[in-house]
């Protein structure tokens, strides 16, 4: 059986690495939408991570999103 809550603290490693580097995310709303934003992962919290765009907008996930693929990261240049 697997173990959820290594995954999730793998997840929160992984985006602790990534906090303050400029970053395209893309998110799967669901039903073949998905939306891509820049920016930066601004805060974390033992639940959930804050993501700011350029444009000054606050995005909010959950390290779930993650481990799901319902948010995934890119570094500039890569897709």
């Amino acid at each position: 059986m697997r173990d959820i809550g290594q995954n999730i603290n793998k997840a929160k490693k992984r985006i602790e690495l990534l906090c303050g580097t400029k970053l395209l995310i893309k998110v799967n709303e669901g039903r073949g939408k998905t939306s891509c934003f820049t920016g930066i992962i601004e805060d974390m919290y033992p639940s959930l991570f804050t993501f700011r765009t350029d444009s000054g907008e606050l995005k909010t996930f959950s390290y779930s999103d993650v481990l799901t693929k319902s948010v995934k990261f890119f570094k500039n240049g890569e897709r």
